[in-house]
Order: C-alpha cells, then sequence, then structure tokens
C-alpha cells in the first residue's frame, strides 16, 4: 500500500492546539511545506479543524489537523472550541503551540491537562523565537521555532518521529490466527451497496494481512461458497465472512472449520470487541420506545438498502418485535450525551482510527450504555455469536 493510498484510519493523526493568533497554522504551513492552512493576522481565522493527509519525513504517513483557537469567544467560538475537543479525541500526537512573546496561558494550560487525562504524547511548541530576546529561560521540554524563519522547525519533525507510538508487530487483523501454509476462505458479497470495481476496506486489509503471514487467500461470494469448498481438495483453516452473510454462511461452513467476521476481526483490531460481545445482550433488554444510535465512523453515500440505517433496523425490529426509534449519526460528529439511549451499535470503525473508536466507546460506557457494533449484532440475531467468537476465549467467555 503506497504512501498516497494508506487509509485515514491507519495515518498517524497529529493535531496542532493552541490560543487565535499562537501562529498555529502558519506553524502547520511550516511543518508541511504547504499552504495547508489559511493565515491572517485576524483572531480567529480558523473556523474549523483543517485536515491534510500527507507523507511528513520521518514519520510516513500522516493526517496533519489545524484546529481552531481555544480561547474562541461567543457563542459560534464556543462551538468552534467543542469541534477542537473532538479532535483531541483522534489525534495520536498533540502540538501545544503557544505565542512565545507572551508565553503560556490559562487555555494553554488547560490544554495540556487533557492531553495528560487522555494520555495523548505531546510537546509545547513557543513560536515566534525570532521574536524573543536570546536573554530568556528556555526549559529543555518545550522547544522554540518560528513558522516565519523556519528556526527549528525540523528539530520539530523529529521530535515528533521520536514521540510516535511504536507499531507492534503482534497487532494484526488476523495474521495472529493463522500460520504460513494456512488456506483461508474470504466471503464478500457483491450487492447493490458494495462499492463498484472494488472492495470494502477490511477485505482489503485481510487479503494484505494473509499474504504478510505467508498465507493463501481464497474470495468468493456468499453464493460460490458451497462449490468452493468442494474444490480446494483441503481443509481452510479459517472462514471469514462479511456479517450480512452469516446467515447463510454459517449454515454452509462445516463446523470443524473456524468462522468469524470481518466486522468482528475489525472489533478486536481496534480493541473493543470485549465490549461489543458484552453489548450485545441489551438486544434482550429492549422495550417499546427505546432510542438506539446506530453510529458510522464514515460518511458515504446511502443506497436504499442501507445496512446501517435500512437492514440492521429492520432486522432488530423482527428480532425482538419491540416497538424501538433508531437514530444515526456519522463520520465525525457523534453525540458526547448518550444518556438517552438504550443502546449504541457502532459500524466496524475501519475509517477511523483506534483512538477515536475507543473513545466513543467509553462515551457510552460512562453513561452505563451498552456499546456493541453492526458484526456483533447481526451475529447474534442469526445465531452465529457463539460460534465466530470461539476462537477468542477471553471474548467467548463473556456470552
Amino acid at each position: 500500500m503506497s504512501l498516497q493510498t494508506t487509509p485515514s484510519a491507519q495515518r498517524l493523526h497529529i493535531g496542532f492546539f493552541g490560543c487565535r493568533n499562537a501562529g498555529k497554522s502558519s506553524l502547520v504551513n511550516a511543518v508541511t511545506g504547504q499552504d495547508l492552512a489559511v493565515v491572517s493576522e485576524v483572531k480567529g481565522t480558523t473556523t474549523d479543524p483543517v485536515m491534510k493527509a500527507m507523507e511528513l519525513l520521518p514519520l510516513g504517513p500522516v493526517v496533519i489537523i489545524d484546529t481552531p483557537g481555544y480561547d474562541d469567544e461567543g457563542l459560534l467560538g464556543e462551538q468552534r472550541v467543542m469541534r477542537t475537543k473532538r479532535i483531541l479525541n483522534r489525534s495520536d500526537l498533540a502540538v501545544l503551540v503557544v505565542d512565545g512573546t507572551s508565553g503560556i496561558g490559562e487555555a494553554d494550560r488547560e490544554l495540556l491537562g487533557l492531553f495528560r487525562s487522555k494520555n495523548i504524547p505531546h510537546l509545547v511548541v513557543m513560536n515566534k523565537a525570532d521574536l524573543i530576546g536570546t536573554d530568556t529561560a528556555r526549559p529543555d521540554e518545550v522547544l522554540y521555532v518560528s513558522a516565519l524563519t523556519g528556526r527549528g522547525i525540523e528539530e520539530l519533525k523529529e521530535r515528533l518521529g521520536a514521540m510516535a507510538p511504536k507499531e507492534d508487530p503482534n497487532h494484526r487483523l488476523l495474521g495472529d490466527l493463522i500460520s504460513p501454509g494456512d488456506l483461508v476462505v474470504l466471503v464478500c458479497p457483491i450487492d447493490e451497496s458494495a462499492p463498484k470495481g472494488r472492495i470494502i476496506l477490511p477485505q482489503q486489509q485481510a487479503i494484505r494481512d494473509i499474504l504478510d503471514t505467508g498465507a493463501m487467500a481464497v474470495v468468493c461470494r456468499e453464493t460460490e461458497l458451497e462449490e468452493t469448498f468442494r474444490k480446494l481438495g483441503t481443509k481452510p483453516s479459517l472462514t471469514v465472512t462479511d456479517s450480512q452473510a452469516f446467515g447463510i454462511v454459517d449454515k454452509i461452513t462445516p463446523d470443524d472449520i473456524p468462522l468469524t467476521s470481518f466486522s468482528i476481526l475489525m472489533a478486536r483490531y481496534k480493541g473493543f470487541l470485549k465490549t461489543a460481545a458484552a453489548g450485545a445482550a441489551a438486544l434482550g433488554r429492549l422495550r417499546d420506545g427505546d432510542r438506539i444510535l446506530m453510529a458510522e465512523g464514515c460518511t458515504h453515500h446511502r443506497q436504499c438498502n442501507d445496512i446501517g440505517t435500512v437492514k440492521i433496523p429492520r432486522w432488530i425490529l423482527k428480532h425482538t418485535g419491540k416497538d424501538l426509534v433508531f437514530e444515526t449519526c456519522s463520520g465525525r460528529e457523534f453525540p458526547e450525551d448518550l444518556s438517552s439511549y438504550a443502546a449504541v451499535i457502532h459500524c466496524g470503525g475501519c475509517m477511523i482510527t483506534e483512538r477515536d473508536v475507543q473513545y466513543r466507546m467509553r462515551c457510552a460506557l460512562d453513561q452505563n450504555v451498552p456499546f456493541t457494533n453492526y458484526g456483533i449484532v447481526i451475529a447474534a440475531m442469526t445465531g452465529a455469536l457463539e460460534r465466530s467468537t470461539r476462537m477468542f476465549p477471553d471474548v467467548h467467555k463473556l456470552l
């Protein structure tokens, strides 16, 4: 996968935070070498977070995020500050940009507190170093830079590179479940919601992880699965299906072949499989009038038979026999107040970062709202949940 095509969810997200006129946008432009952000001497020029996916050495594929001033004022200012807080939930690294001519203020200290409470690695950068006298005390943990002259920019990049979380070689989508030489069957339905001419991201990631392991992938639709098993001549080590085909795939796949779904694997990869499996029990506790939030991490053109807004709600209504209210959110919009919901059912989260997914999970758990995902719910309603989690003992025992 090239740096240009690396999905946003697999890129390091670096957020630049600070007060108005601290020079965040100028610094972002200096770091990226592009006119990414609009620069002006007028306070509050940046009114919405600006994101740019790019390659940044020595870090590789990243998403750079320029945020509105954290000290913004008025009703609109409060909304901008709220957007800035939300960006914290998806930031792997944070840069606090301070106007070096005025020093750290109350809003800066509040941001530092948020970085620490959310365990976000961060760096304090004093901008406008060209305007500061040489006799100014300069602590080692603070980096002095000048977006205007370029002073300290390369050191900033190097420090960010040193702070970046190191990739865990054991953090795999499914590579740790198989061995070199194994055969894995991937069931990928092609219907009106399938992207034309390509397959969805979790399916792409699964194929790549299988190849990286030295195993072999056989890809088919659910309509050809029975014939695929007949023609293979050897028993696969694993079958992975799109959740929507769980019902038919569960019946066709011999019981001695492990079976799971892309969505379940993605929940494990993003670190919320245990929570999602436990949250599926909420289906049996739903009452008439309960509200359910269907949450998606991406935005896409919804088809007439959309999985999140049409299919799953329809299946839940039939499965529970209850009169329920379904509400939806997508993309970066996720309500912090979830107290009025009986459950949150999230997508697999393939298009958002692990940090963002886990933030959403914690929001729900802190308010005692069950949190699960599409694949787990479908598996539960089709009777395949026990089987599809059997290979994960710590999760299976929760059922």
